[in-house]
């Protein structure tokens, strides 16, 4: 043996041995310290509760306008109170004594503490430190207290029906998301109770890439786009305007416009996830902003616009002689005060919202150039939102050979959309006609470390041109700002809006109500570089008909807070 060969094998050696003790360095750390909580948990579960496992599941928050992070749903920890039947001597005095605290009621209390046969039940949940130690110091004969963790949801009913709740399957004891977030992202964020210790030496030696591998299969906290601020003033505002009008439903969504971030998304009445099981309607737990459709009427009209202007066929000066009625399939379509104005521009007919006017922009369309340019908007299919159960608008009617159907779609009648759908497309009137994806999480942050960043893509073809999109960014700035001779101009702040008062359909197709409306109202602002877009509806509003009287004020509201709360520079 030479002494090279020697001194080769020896360095040789010594790489495998330091290449080992890395690996095993790198493991430890993960063990101690990124996985500490994980490794506490399984011990803790070992020796404080009897029976299952401590209940475990990631988090998601809520994103503050300073990227500071507050938490929306998480794990709240405490006790639980059980009985040993066998123990209980006098179960009306223990009854009596532990009241207070308990989550039963007398009857059901007796009746659990005489099964003499039964070692174990429970009788209280969710129980602080200062109540755990009250009745520790009792030292009754059968009272027993257990470490428990439970799903919290730190602001009650704030962004709930976004956020959803967890609960049983019915298949299985085991929790999972049920609505909303909790479960769209339920692999994520849930923690499987069989998720136990493994040799990390089998680990290391046999498993290393699947180890590798596996990212995106692991468990983590999910980050979302909802300011909790925001969400909290549309969530308020659209309560009061419920409240105020009597109406059926209230909903809205704050987005950005250029890149589909939600910062509020709000349906009332709605629940508190924390006791969720107490509500007397369970509809409120389905999120009307993406589960629902709506004929939203006149805010359809700038849609229509827009795609009329791009398309060449008018122009904002464009003239049409308005009799306030027009006769289609032997059908009278009116506008909404029955009044004429005589020959009207394009620009009158968003200002005063006139449906025959947007007949006569269908008629210079063309059916199939209409019907195009509609779908191109992506009404009518899911925008992808990252919340479950989305559905898809209606708007079959467009295949109709029928004049009516076309007619009464070009002032947003006869076909029915989510309100997430409006907002994409209403968002591509503002970022130079690209279709964005709506999405209310922005990033993954994993247990072991590792963060993952979502991207939702953006449409790199454009809907309409530049020129298109200045232009009917002026006409929907020329609306708010001449609405009441200017009443609502902002002077140093351009706003752009739309408002919508439709009839509310009878069930079965008999027609609509005459004296049930949905209103709607959607404005971005500033206008020519929007950093926000607002859209707000309002089922079956009482003793009011149009939407500019219900919707106006707490649409002016939330421009003054966004305005003021982000530091918005003026735009002139």
């Amino acid at each position: 043996m030479t002494k090279l060969s020697f001194k080769a094998r020896v360095r040789f050696i010594s790489v495998i041995v330091i290449g080992i003790a890395l690996i095993l360095i790198a493991k430890l750390f993960y063990l101690q310290i990124v996985d500490k909580n994980f490794y506490t948990k399984k011990a803790d579960d070992q020796y404080v509760v009897p029976i299952g496992s401590i209940f475990n599941r990631g988090n998601i928050l809520f994103s503050s306008k300073d990227n500071s992070l507050v938490a929306a749903a998480t794990i709240a920890s405490g006790y639980k109170l059980a009985i040993n039947p066998i123990e209980i001597k006098d179960p009306e005095s223990d009854y009596k004594i532990l009241s207070p605290y308990l989550s039963i009621g007398h009857n059901l209390f007796i009746s659990r503490a005489s099964k003499k046969n039964d070692p174990y039940e429970e009788v209280a949940d969710h129980l602080t430190e200062d109540q755990a130690n009250k009745i520790k110091i009792l030292h009754l004969p059968g009272v027993s207290l257990y470490k428990e963790n439970w799903r919290f949801y730190p602001g009650g009913d704030l962004a709930a029906q976004t956020i959803g709740f967890i609960g049983y399957n019915g298949k299985s004891d085991i929790r999972t998301g049920q609505y909303g977030l909790e479960r769209y992202y339920n692999d994520v964020l849930s923690k499987p109770m069989g998720q136990v210790y493994i040799n990390f030496f089998a680990q290391i030696f046999s498993n290393i890439e699947n180890e590798i591998s596996s990212i995106e299969k692991q468990q983590g906290d999910v980050v979302t786009t909802i300011e909790p601020n925001v969400e909290h003033f549309l969530q308020s505002e659209m309560s009061d305007t419920l409240q105020k009008w009597k109406a059926d439903l209230a909903g809205g969504i704050i987005i950005n416009p250029k890149n589909g971030e939600i910062y509020a998304m709000v349906g009332v009445p709605s629940f508190n996830p924390n006791n969720f099981s107490k509500v007397s309607n369970i509809s409120v737990y389905r999120n009307p902003n993406v589960q629902d459709v709506f004929e939203f009427g006149s805010v359809i009209k700038p849609l229509v616009m827009a795609a009329a202007l791009n398309e060449g066929v008018v122009t904002p000066e464009t003239t049409y002689l308005d009799k306030g009625v027009v006769k289609v399939d032997g059908k009278n379509i009116y506008n909404f005060d029955k009044r004429g104005r005589g020959v009207a521009t394009m620009q009158t007919v968003l200002d005063q919202s006139l449906n025959t006017g947007m007949v006569f922009v269908e008629h210079q369309m063309g059916h199939d150039l209409f019907r195009k340019d509609i779908e191109s908007y992506g009404i009518g299919e899911k925008t992808g939102i990252d919340l479950p159960n989305e559905a898809s608008g209606l708007i079959s009617n467009l295949n109709s050979p029928r004049d009516i159907e076309y007619a009464n779609a070009s002032f947003g009648q006869g076909i029915a959309i989510t309100p997430i759908e409006a907002v994409r497309a209403f968002c591509s009137l503002t970022n130079g006609g690209k279709l964005i994806t709506p999405h209310v999480v922005k990033q993954i942050k994993y247990d072991d470390g590792l963060v993952k960043n979502l991207n939702y893509p953006v449409s790199s073809d454009t809907l309409f041109s530049p020129k298109t999109s200045e232009t009917i960014d002026h006409m929907l700035v020329h609306i708010f700002e001449y609405y009441e001779n200017g009443k609502y101009k902002f002077p140093h702040y351009s706003v752009a809006t739309k408002t919508g008062t439709a009839q509310i359909a009878e069930p079965n197709g008999g027609g609509y109500y005459s004296d049930r409306y949905l209103h709607s109202f959607f404005g971005f602002f500033p206008a020519y570089n929007p950093k926000f877009l607002v859209f707000l509806y309002l089922k079956d509003p009482k003793g009011v008909e149009y939407s500019s009287q219900t919707l106006i004020k707490p649409f002016i509201n939330t421009v003054k807070f966004l305005l003021n709360y982000y530091n918005v520079p003026p735009d002139r």
